[in-house]
């Protein structure tokens, strides 16, 4: 473990490998801090860690493929050539052209499958839909097999019904995939502690960031998946969106990165790989820029200051009440379940990220067809009340229900 995480590299070297990428794209994003040891990793990749009790040792950063993988082929192979080596998709993202632009690739690089740690997931919760979600997968990425499969965006553990577990049996058997899990937005320390005790997950994809990683209810539901072996994949580490300047605190914060040479993004990611008991870290990186950031911190082998993280805490603390902490189960208690209240709010902050796509999406394919009609009729006052982050949410439903317009 030591070993593998220690790996660095001069910015010298880095920007000598990297040239391909081009300087204009790189020139944004700070790389490494100025005083880091100029120790050189001839191989240049991305370190890994074990999965859990799996087996299997994954990259530290995976690629999250939810952009148009299609156009974006340069995506993958520079993937490829510093060694973030887990891929991540869904059956759903794109329509499925998220799959197809993965098989695309595969097709191009036949020789590269065997290298990579690939994911896909199905929203389906039925297991005979979950065969036709699955076999579909397998063809549009040109495979015979998924490295590991989710049931995707749960909220809790009760679709994983002992006909689940005998349908993931039963595949794994067939060679169709190697491992099974689940991935989460909503109630994930719940979801975790359950998952601890089933004794058959092998994997967890869970939003996991630097606002919910001193919470003692998502410390100890990550140990006792360490503890039952199962390997953890944190996703949303960016805890919703860059770092303000409206604060001393994010002041201070900000400018601690500045002068390390870190951007707030590059800091956040390293916040979360500080934890070893997390295998890797899930990000959507569509451009070269993003992804060559990303890289570029996964190599730096300087740690954050404890300065740094208390700083980061002291802003998460400032700013909780405009971050949704996935805690579904209050909230829409509240509204009597009419509302999906969490996906909501999470899908708002895809589009700010990501822009208008990923809302629209979410709409079109999740969102109930009276759900404007639902909003208005609800008043939001007392999850507002109960909310443990304090967020004004009947101003995000409405700000919601006016983008439906």
């Amino acid at each position: 473990m030591k070993s593998s995480d220690q790996k660095g590299c001069s910015r010298r070297d880095f920007l000598k490998t990297a040239g391909a990428v081009g300087v204009s794209a790189l020139a944004s994003q700070p790389l490494f801090p100025q005083d880091a040891a100029a120790e050189t990793d001839p191989n240049m990749t991305v370190p890994k860690r074990p999965f859990g009790k799996t087996g299997k040792e994954v990259s530290i950063l995976s690629l999250g493929g939810m952009f148009d993988i299609p156009s974006n082929q340069i995506i993958l192979k520079l993937a490829m050539k510093f060694g973030v080596t887990y891929w991540d998709t869904a059956h759903v993202y794109g329509n499925g052209v998220s799959e197809t632009g993965i098989g695309k690739y595969f097709q191009s690089n036949p020789g590269d499958r065997s290298k990579i740690f690939l994911v896909s997931k199905a929203y389906a919760k039925d297991p005979e839909e979950m065969s036709v979600q699955l076999e579909t997968s397998l063809q549009r990425m040109g495979t015979d097999h998924i490295d590991l499969y989710f049931m995707h965006g749960i909220g809790d553990t009760d679709p994983l019904t002992d006909d689940v577990r005998k349908w993931a049996e039963t595949a794994k058997k067939q060679g169709k995939i190697k491992l099974f899990g689940f991935s989460t937005h909503q109630n994930m320390q719940t979801c975790l502690m359950s998952a601890a005790k089933l004794g058959w997950i092998d994997g967890i994809m869970t939003t996991y960031n630097f606002r919910l990683m001193h919470q003692n209810d998502m410390k100890e539901a990550v140990q006792a998946c360490i503890e039952a072996g199962i390997g953890i994949t944190a996703m949303k580490t960016q805890g919703g969106g860059s770092v303000k300047t409206v604060s001393d605190t994010e002041i201070q914060m900000a400018g601690r990165f500045v002068q390390k040479g870190f951007t707030d993004k590059q800091a956040k990611l390293k916040a979360v790989w500080e934890n070893p008991d997390i295998a890797s870290i899930c990000s959507q990186m569509p451009n070269s820029t993003i992804l060559m950031a990303n890289i570029s911190a996964a190599l730096n082998k300087t740690n954050l200051a404890s300065k740094d993280r208390e700083l980061m805490h002291q802003y998460a603390m400032d700013t909780c009440s405009g971050y949704c902490a996935g805690c579904a189960y209050i909230c829409e208690a509240e509204v009597q379940g009419r509302v999906p209240v969490s996906d909501i709010m999470r899908y708002l902050m895809y589009k700010e990220t990501y822009g208008e796509r990923e809302f629209s999406d979410f709409v079109e394919t999740r969102m109930p067809k009276d759900i404007k009609q639902r909003i208005a009729a609800i008043d939001f006052s007392s999850a507002e009340r109960r909310c443990p982050q304090k967020i004004e949410i009947g101003k995000l439903m409405r700000k919601a229900s006016a983008m439906l317009a």
